[in-house]
């Protein structure tokens, strides 16, 4: 039985090859892993947890929006992994688009001001063919960022040493993919699936979940993602904390850190009062004082994430060698 109301009729978009857009990125913004000069306290408490955290096998998670990408941090995130010090990366679905164009083509990002003005926007043959990639994983029970991470490394793509998903993948680290619907310009295409991507985004919330249930004196750090990690962390840690109270055990004892360029008064340990426009900032009350109420911690750090990667990395570094 149809719906009751007349659809947009995708049939009818045009989708042109990518080498027929202009990109504002390439490789020349990823950085080389060069050690921070200073290194301020949050960065430095957040890397002694995240050391203590790895000898005890609690979790480590990092979150982020796509714009730490488009800032070149790769190398950074890419030796933490390998270094065992990230359990889970979860991203948004704008993360997938830019790893993978900058593995494909080592190019990405357009000028939202030039293409929308004649419907050109996100209309990019190649990178639409993700949807090709997804649509048989859902079919295969992968998840979102699995998949794709799987589908850079078998294709051999030309710039494969700088994908996080494709180095996830190859470590058997979870890159989780958490999406909303309209959100991606992937869904755009007439390939898009919306039954096929939010399978496979599903499957990666039951990943990211999963890793939740060892973060017991762990670490969870949120780098420029306003809605999309405080809101998919606690949920997740709702079913987390949920299933473990059913055992007699708890989930109640880890540090958060949000780096964000918001600027939060000194007292962001205590919520803002409703009031307060900043109350709408989910970061600050979910991540900074709700989900680390009692024997948790939080910290926030002001910081672009071409200066928050870096120092963090310091920090770890020092912190191994008892610094």
């Amino acid at each position: 039985m149809a719906g009751k109301y007349e659809k947009f009729d995708v049939s009818r978009i045009e989708v042109l090859p990518l080498e027929q857009r202009e990109h504002d990125l390439d490789l020349s913004i990823i950085k080389e892993m060069v050690p921070s000069d200073t290194v301020r306290e949050p960065f430095a408490a957040v890397a002694r947890n995240m050391v203590e955290a790895k000898a005890r096998g609690a979790a480590n998670v990092f979150m982020m929006g796509a714009h730490a990408i488009r800032s070149g941090i790769q190398p950074y995130l890419i030796d933490l992994m390998e270094r065992g010090y990230i359990s889970c990366l979860a991203l948004n679905g704008a993360g997938i688009i830019h790893d993978y164009e900058f593995a494909l083509i080592g190019q990405t990002t357009e000028s939202v001001a030039r293409y929308i003005r004649d419907g050109r926007f996100g209309l990019w043959r190649e990178t639409g063919a993700l949807n090709d990639v997804i649509n048989e994983a859902a079919k295969r029970g992968e998840g979102l960022g699995e998949c794709v991470g799987r589908h850079i490394l078998e294709s051999g793509l030309p710039h494969e040493d700088i994908s996080l998903l494709a180095a996830g993948y190859r470590l058997g680290v979870p890159v989780t993919v958490h999406i909303g619907i309209g959100y991606d310009i992937i869904h755009q295409h007439p390939n898009f699936d919306g039954a096929a991507s939010g399978r496979c985004s599903h499957t990666d919330f039951l990943y990211y979940a999963r890793v939740l249930q060892s973060l017991q004196g762990g670490t969870v750090s949120s780098f420029g993602t306003a809605v999309m990690g405080p809101e998919v962390f606690l949920k997740a840690l709702s079913m987390v904390r949920n299933a473990a109270r059913q055992r007699g055990e708890a989930v109640d004892d880890f540090t958060t850190m949000v780096c964000d360029l918001k600027e939060l008064p000194e007292t962001y340990r205590t919520e803002a009062s409703k009031s307060d426009p900043n109350y709408y900032f989910r970061p600050w009350k979910t991540m900074l004082v709700r989900t680390v109420e009692g024997k948790g911690g939080s910290w926030y750090v002001r910081e672009t994430h071409a200066n928050a990667f870096p120092e963090l990395w310091t920090a770890i570094g020092r912190a191994e060698r008892g610094e």
